[in-house]
């Protein structure tokens, strides 16, 4: 039988130190190098050093004995040492470089920047080492900040947060979806699509998922159909959906043939437990408000005047001059926005505590407001001011990041039991709760008080709103609830599949005061019972991927349109979407190194 030919690796060859002054070599990572043409040697071998030298170098260097040998040798190596430093030092140079891009770029991204302004801030960092360390300049001259190589980052960047969503999203026990359309500088319709999952470890993921643009009249086929791509490219299962958040337009709550009944028959399909549907809190309950009754003529006069005053520059200057001279607390009108819904509430309560001001103005320049001499409108506008104000108070709960679904609700049925007490107290003309209007008691230039019966009628139109809208939080009350507290919860009005697992929770005494000394953060709780209650787990993991803030919708058409703007109109879907979810993205950062990382490979495979 033959013998098998041995493997050089098997032979365990090392370098001998005589080599170096014998034949100029030295070793470099397990490999001999020659000291005079850089030229390296795989094998270890004498034979093989000898005759390299002998056949390239000793015509040259022979001549070299004794002490002139080595110190030729010694020389030769520092001259090595010397070049593979400099080399190692422009690798660096040029690493750093392309990681200084893709930071900079991730950085015009959240700051709405367009991508030209790469070049100007390059620029900027070139200057101040000319100054600085102008020694070091050349390293920033280096740094690719070009408008095309911005964009081209800012890709590479949303591509990373995908790829590493598509992980995330594999280990989704649950998952939730919501979808939320708004409008752009370009008379388009963004939608935008919101993942939120859960994990067995009770780990929570919430990001944008898909930015797409509606064109046209979109039917609920094709919203379904954009939804079923993003999910199916997304990797997520669909009998692992456990809801559906919508904007409660006819086209997605339809009960036969709209979105959500789409998406619905499309799980049970695939097996999956019914998801549930609920209407997407985003803030416009001032807009309701003044719909909702006849307030539609105070917003009216308010805009009309605030909009006469700031948008002619003579006039804007005088009205501020005016305030100047009388020493007001307020050094100007605030302006309406009607994207951003807070704004209403400001610009109500700055107006009305200017009104005397404001009229005295439009007096003095000839513009008379009939309705400043009107108590009924006066007073129409402090309640106004009032409700607004509340209603701010509510819709900043609801934009707070992180927050469970249970949490929102309670912020929602506490402020229509708030509308309940106001109701009560109007009708009896006690506006205890209504500043406002309170400052207003007395003081009006008529024989006309306020009658708060009639605002009593206003808020339980407001309070039928609310619960039409809210519906559906009210139907799924009791899953709520359970999460929230499940040792208070009646286990026989709990789904029988429940029941069992509930009555061992709610007798196991360690684990109700694990609960108690959770205070709010309750996934260590859910991670401790996991093994024992995997009914109860499944449940809370449904309830726990529910979107619980408006948070996420906010900052991005927030961010949508300080983009997209009048000045950059041209941006392209793609790009836009690119940005966003840069610029959004909360519980995922894009991996700059490695993006890097792969760019030098890249370069590095062109060569």
């Amino acid at each position: 039988m033959a013998l098998l030919k041995r493997k050089i690796w098997q032979e365990h060859r090392q370098f001998q130190e005589k080599w170096t002054v014998d034949y100029f070599f030295v070793e470099d990572n397990g490999n001999a190098t020659c000291l005079i043409c850089r030229e390296k040697v795989a094998v270890l071998k004498k034979y093989n050093l000898e005759r390299h030298y002998a056949t390239k170098h000793a015509e040259h260097y022979s001549k070299y004995q004794g002490d002139e040998r080595e110190k030729t040798a010694s020389q030769l190596r520092k001259l090595l040492v010397f070049q593979q430093n400099l080399s190692l030092k422009r690798k660096k140079e040029s690493e750093a470089a392309v990681l200084a891009s893709y930071a900079v770029s991730e950085m015009i991204a959240k700051a709405g920047k367009p991508y030209k302004d790469g070049e100007f801030i390059k620029a900027c960092m070139v200057k101040v080492s000319e100054i600085v360390c102008p020694e070091h300049m050349n390293i920033f001259s280096n740094i690719s900040l070009s408008a095309n190589t911005v964009a081209e980052r800012i890709a590479e960047l949303a591509n990373d947060i995908d790829q590493q969503l598509g992980e995330k999203g594999k280990a989704f026990s649950a998952y939730s979806v919501a979808l939320a359309v708004s409008a752009d500088v370009g008379d388009n319709a963004p939608l935008a699509i919101f993942v939120r999952g859960v994990n067995d470890n009770f780990d929570i993921t919430e990001e944008l998922l898909s930015l797409g643009t509606v064109h046209g009249c979109t039917t609920p086929n094709d919203i379904f159909c954009h939804l079923s791509d993003v999910i199916e490219r997304a990797g997520l299962p669909w009998h692992a959906l456990a809801g559906i958040t919508t904007d409660g337009v006819p086209a997605m709550t339809d009960e036969d043939n709209g979105l959500v009944a789409q998406v619905q028959r499309k799980v049970r399909e695939e097996n999956g437990e019914r998801p549930v549907a609920l209407h997407a809190l985003i803030s416009q309950q001032q807009i309701l408000c003044c719909k909702c009754a006849r307030f539609e003529k105070v917003m009216s006069v308010v805009v009309k005047c605030v909009n006469y005053i700031r948008s002619r520059g003579s006039q804007h200057h005088q009205f501020r001059a005016l305030l100047d001279d009388i020493e007001s607390n307020y050094g100007d009108l605030q302006h309406l926005n009607e994207v951003r819904w807070f704004s209403r509430g400001t610009v109500l309560n700055r107006f009305f505590e200017l009104r005397t001001t404001v009229q005295r103005f439009m007096g003095e320049i000839n513009l008379t407001v009939a309705e400043f001499e009107d108590a009924r409108w006066v007073m129409d506008l402090a309640f106004l001011v009032d409700i607004t104000h509340e209603l701010n108070i509510l819709n900043l709960k609801l934009q707070y990041p992180g927050q469970t679904v249970t949490a929102m609700f309670d912020c929602v049925r506490a402020f229509t039991t708030k509308l309940k007490l106001w109701e009560c107290q109007l009708s009896q003309n006690n506006f205890a709760h209504f500043p406002a209007c309170k400052s207003l008691l007395g003081k009006l230039h008529s024989d006309m008080q306020f009658c708060g019966t009639e605002y009593a009628l206003v808020l339980k139109l407001l309070l039928d709103e609310f619960d039409r809208r809210f519906a559906d939080f009210s139907r799924h009350r009791d899953a709520l609830q359970m999460f929230a507290d499940p040792f208070s919860v009646d286990v026989e009005t709990a789904p029988s599949h429940l029941q069992m697992e509930l009555i061992d929770l709610q007798c196991n005494t360690a684990l109700k005061n694990a609960f108690k000394e959770a205070q709010g953060d309750i996934a260590p709780f859910h991670r401790q019972i996991k093994p024992s209650f995997p009914q109860l787990c499944k449940s809370f993991q449904r309830t726990l991927c529910m979107f619980g803030s408006t948070y996420m919708y906010d900052k991005l058409f927030s961010t949508l349109n300080l983009n997209k703007s009048k000045q950059r109109t041209r941006l392209t879907d793609s790009h836009l979407s690119a940005i966003l979810k840069v610029s959004t993205a909360e519980s995922l950062k894009p991996n700059i190194n490695r993006l890097s990382e792969l760019k030098r490979c890249q370069f590095s495979g062109k060569r």
